[in-house]
């Protein structure tokens, strides 16, 4: 007799799901904080894009983000779910990760052992959709909760992430730009395109004169990048800019083929990273 075990895919809300998963029992996004100056929130169901991109852009500091509190991942732990799979942001751009390891010992402290993978996504944004949404996919096939944590490892380390901004200010102001060599003149309408180190910092992987050239290298090098791209789904995020990122998904699938394609606008804290304008990509 097979025995079904129930599961959950927690995120943090770095990552993005589409409308029919966020009432999904299944998921569950917990919130990071924004700060632009005074004007204080958390990344939930009540962000709104608008009101906020125009804080940011009325504000002349850095807005900010925090991550999750360890007790915030606990409360997320305690449910009746047997296997559980949290994806964060990049450990290297974020504590989150940490959070909810550390949370993780809390649960094991005062419950007893339970069944929870921490994946670090080394990416952010739609790359933590990826590894969730892989995560389920396991899950349905009827995999172990060891064999799905050994594959979802190396599905992150076999994923690759793009992105290309209109404005890097937030990132630079944030410290999250210390990889990155040299940073053009926006004046130029020089656009870098930027993308993820296995260990999940920044780098910049080329430029082009303004955005749309931009977009297409991007597309060059991720077709010339991704292996078994038939096997693949392409996700693309977008700050503000559902144009771009179609016109993106456009140029990629005139150079390869994919299994599937999901576009989505960005949540609170990948559009305060992304900024207006930002097109974000991993596959």
């Amino acid at each position: 007799m097979v025995i079904e075990m129930s599961y959950k895919i927690i995120l943090d809300s770095c990552g993005e799901l589409p409308e029919k998963y966020k009432k999904d029992t299944r998921f569950e996004l917990v919130p990071l904080g924004l700060e632009v100056g005074e004007y204080r929130i958390q990344d939930d169901e009540k962000f709104n894009q608008a009101e906020f991109l125009k804080k940011v852009a009325e504000y002349p500091g850095c807005p900010k983000s925090s991550c999750p509190s360890p007790e915030r991942f606990l409360q997320s732990y305690c449910c009746d779910a047997d296997n559980i799979y949290v994806v964060t942001l990049s450990a290297n751009l974020s504590g989150s990760y940490n959070s909810a390891e550390l949370a993780k010992k809390l649960y094991e402290e005062q419950y007893g052992a339970k069944n929870i993978c921490i994946i670090d996504s080394c990416s952010a944004s739609c790359g933590e959709s990826q590894i969730a949404f892989e995560a389920m996919r396991l899950e349905e096939e009827g995999l172990s909760f060891e064999e799905i944590e050994e594959k979802l490892k190396a599905f992150r380390d076999a994923m690759n992430t793009y992105f290309i901004l209109d404005n890097l200010e937030t990132l630079r102001k944030n410290g999250r730009l210390n990889g990155v060599k040299a940073l053009v003149a926006t004046t130029l309408n020089i656009k870098p395109v930027m993308g993820a180190t296995m260990e999940g910092t920044i780098l910049q992987l080329g430029q082009a004169i303004g955005m749309k050239k931009g977009l297409q290298k991007m597309s060059e090098m991720l077709a010339k990048e991704v292996k078994n791209s038939e096997e693949k789904c392409l996700m693309i995020t977008h700050c503000n800019a559902k144009e771009r990122a179609e016109l993106f998904r456009d140029m990629v699938l005139e150079r390869i083929q994919v299994k599937d394609v999901l576009i989505m606008d960005t949540a609170g804290i990948s559009s305060m990273y992304a900024n207006d304008g930002g097109v974000i990509a991993t596959i």
